[in-house]
């Protein structure tokens, strides 16, 4: 018996100690892995009903106890399809995507195939449907039960009789009609605005006529075919765009008397061709002709509906984005009417947000602008007038989430606890006083409900991979919430890396900058190891956060697997770090980024396990551009780099995000020559790996093959590797295939 007793105990042992070292995989830790949900934090879909809380799941909807987490079963699908009468074509797949559109009605929206469906699940049956499923950009309101649709190029409603009604007949590849435009810059992701009762539809029109095609070719067809994209270049020709409005009550259009842009300077207007817009293509509407001098496109974008949707208000941006206006339209004649609000800057003014009424009060909106160095609150009335500056300080409002209407507050995700966490905030519109509505730590994302009066908020802590609560909102004291998950480790019993943060100077001497350390789960302080610099670097992005491991990327744990150290530095120029932070790098980027980035190194060289003979380097887009630069600026540092999706020379990148950072080529010359890698080829001295999507349309192809050009002119001897059909990520398994790829670049000549 004592011999069984210690078999058994000597053969648990061993199971514990086997689950310990279980190692991890690509096909665990890359989302495009067979094992990667496995690997995910535990987590709940969620959603508003007016002010209840729902959760949704694959085959079951559930009512949730806002006080006590509670839960009960509202329906299934199998009841949805059978109220439904929905045969094998009809069939709704699953119910995660449930939306429910009426705070006090028991309806559901949801889609199938062939259509969209409301379903009353107290009465078992469906109440309203529509046919419009599968389209480009729809868009349905939920007032009028009217929807916005793109088919083959043509901008369509249906209303709610499911009358359709046809607002364009000259769309193609070179006239989109509501569509995002401007490259989705300025905040942009759609192009179609409903008013607030549903009855009129904004719209963009973008004339990309003019805009040159870059060169894509399909290579699957047993005969490649041509596939261009029309893509911008810095300095080049841009599109126009033209902003719409109809009326279905009156079936017209009329599009908004805005100004149609300046003359370029002379060297670039010779180059921009007459833009012109065909008014009698489009039915019942009146499209404003475009200037046939040279053109210099102005920028429209955050379209906003007065309350009464009477009124349509939008920033108009200039070419050079340094002139900023707001302006309000008629939204029945397309009258101008007048000027609100105007932003100028000696480098770039950003508009990302449209103004918000304020739901009391519809005299009275609330704007976003970064005009004190920070992205902060301000109330203006209708006519322009700034009332007050509702938030300040050396912090960032991240997100505005909606108002409480009970206690007249705004609630906002900030950064003011710390730069790298992001936090839930309640502002007293009257006071200004801020009021914290979660527990002060790490990176929380709230959802309001219809009222405001609740919120569910999902956050991780570097300790803590999720948890969600539902939290009362209460401005001027604290919040009370319920905890509906705690999520357990799922890493559990693998052998898990060490992750650490901290802070550096950046090259200034003066600034802060975050980083991220992630280090082998055995790390021993008196062995060296080598180690990779991960990094982007650009604008509107960051890689530190005060989230579970600090934010990593599952790839740097597979690395510290195979014994790396892993360094993440987010320099000068990264997001949520004020104006001068950011604008630090304008009209030289990747110069104070690479000064920074050599901060890192140095403080990487100073501490004893580090091998700074074994020094890699790897990013991807802006931080392919990054990589490249450090190793070509810096040839005796880096051992090995790997670039993905690399820009090489900024006169190749696109109009809105490429002027925005570095004005034209023409502008500035000495700039775009400074940060071209082009005549830099000759520089490269460690192994360098570039990788490519062969369909990116985001950084083309024409980046890497000039630079592979380049190289061969001056007897340099990078490795490149494309993927075939891949736009600018690689997507699906893909991933797991590029970034094995990735790890054995390094595994043959790094270590």
């Amino acid at each position: 018996m004592m011999k069984i007793k210690l078999l058994f105990l000597l053969i648990m042992a061993s199971l514990s100690m086997s689950a310990q070292d279980k190692l991890f995989t690509l096909e665990d830790l890359n989302f495009g892995g067979n094992n990667y949900r496995n690997l995910q934090p535990e987590n709940k879909w969620l959603t508003w009903w007016g002010d209840e809380l729902i959760r949704t799941d694959v085959e079951e909807c559930y009512l949730v106890n806002k006080k006590t987490g509670k839960e009960t079963l509202l329906f299934t699908l199998d009841q949805i399809n059978k109220w439904a009468k929905s045969d094998d074509t009809k069939q709704v797949r699953y119910l995660s995507n449930a939306t429910f559109p009426y705070a006090n009605k028991p309806i559901v929206a949801l889609g199938n195939k062939k259509a969209f469906i409301l379903v009353d699940f107290k009465k078992h049956q469906i109440v309203w449907q529509d046919s419009i499923s599968g389209q480009t950009a729809n868009d349905w309101n939920k007032t009028s039960r009217a929807t916005a649709y793109v088919e083959d190029h043509q901008l369509f409603i249906v209303d709610a009789q499911g009358k359709k009604h046809q607002l364009s007949t000259d769309g193609s590849r070179d006239i989109v009609y509501g569509q995002s435009v401007h490259r989705n810059e300025f905040g942009i992701d759609k192009g179609t605005f409903w008013s607030p009762n549903g009855e009129r539809l904004a719209f963009y029109r973008m004339d990309q006529s003019m805009v040159a095609d870059y060169p894509q070719v399909d290579i699957f067809p047993r005969e490649a075919t041509y596939e261009p994209d029309k893509y911008p270049m810095a300095g080049m020709n841009a599109h126009v765009v033209t902003v719409g409005v109809y009326d279905i009550a009156t079936n017209k259009t009329v599009y908004l008397k805005t100004p149609n842009g300046s003359v370029l300077s002379d060297s670039v207007a010779a180059t921009v061709p007459a833009a012109t817009v065909p008014a009698a293509t489009v039915p019942a509407s009146t499209v404003p002709a475009v200037s046939t001098a040279g053109f210099s496109p102005i920028y429209f974008t955050n379209i906003a509906w007065s309350p009464d949707g009477k009124t349509i208000y939008m920033f108009e941006l200039n070419r050079d984005q340094n002139d900023c206006r707001l302006v309000s339209y008629d939204a029945t004649t397309g009258e101008r009417i007048a000027e609100l609000y105007r932003e100028t800057s000696e480098k770039y003014v950003e508009p990302m947000h449209p103004i918000v009424f304020l739901p009391w009060d519809a005299t009275k909106f609330v704007m976003q602008s970064q005009k004190d160095g920070y992205n902060h609150l301000y109330l203006f009335d209708i006519n322009g007038k700034e009332l007050k500056q509702l938030t300040k300080g050396q912090w960032v409002v991240e997100e505005m989430l909606g108002f409480n209407k009970k206690d007249k507050s705004i609630i906002i995700v900030s950064n003011e606890k710390n730069a790298i966490q992001h936090n839930l905030y309640a502002v007293d519109t009257n006071t200004g006083k801020r009021t914290l509505l979660d527990n002060g730590r790490g990176s929380h994302h709230g959802v309001l409900s219809e009222s405001g009066s609740w919120l569910y908020d999902k956050y991780t802590e570097p300790d803590v991979p999720r948890n969600i609560d539902a939290i009362h909102v209460a401005s001027g004291s604290p919040a009370s919430s319920t905890r509906l998950l705690t999520a357990k480790d799922p890493w559990q019993g693998y052998q898990q890396p060490i992750f650490e943060s901290g802070t550096i100077k950046a090259a200034d001497g003066k600034t802060d900058l975050f980083y991220r350390m992630v280090k082998p789960h055995d790390f021993d302080a008196t062995k060296k190891y080598p180690t990779v610099v991960y990094v982007y670097g650009g604008p509107h992005a960051h890689n530190v956060e005060a989230a579970w491991h600090w934010y990593s990327r599952s790839w740097e744990t597979y690395m510290a697997q195979k014994g790396y150290v892993l360094f993440i530095l987010d320099n000068r120029g990264s997001e949520n770090r004020g104006l001068e932070f950011e604008q630090a790098t304008f009209r030289q980027l990747g110069q104070v980024e690479m000064q920074d980035q050599m901060k890192g190194v140095e403080y990487l060289k100073s501490l004893p396990y580090v091998d700074a003979n074994h020094l890699g380097i790897h990013g991807w887009s802006f931080g392919g551009f990054m990589t490249i630069s450090l190793m070509l600026n810096y040839p005796d540092v880096f051992k090995v780099g790997v670039a993905g999706g690399p820009v090489i020379d900024w006169k190749w990148y696109e109009v809105m995000y490429g002027e925005r950072y570095m004005d034209t080529p023409q502008q500035n010359p000495e700039g775009y020559a400074k940060a071209s890698l082009i005549d830099k080829a000759k520089n490269l001295k460690g192994k360098l790996q570039i990788i490519t999507g062969y369909n990116d349309n985001t950084v083309v192809p024409q980046h890497c093959l000039s630079f592979l050009n380049a190289c061969i002119k001056a007897g340099t001897q990078p490795d490149f590797f494309a993927y075939p059909g891949e736009e600018h990520n690689m997507r699906g398994h893909a991933s797991v295939h590029l970034h094995e790829r990735i790890t054995q670049y390094f595994e043959d000549y790094l270590k």
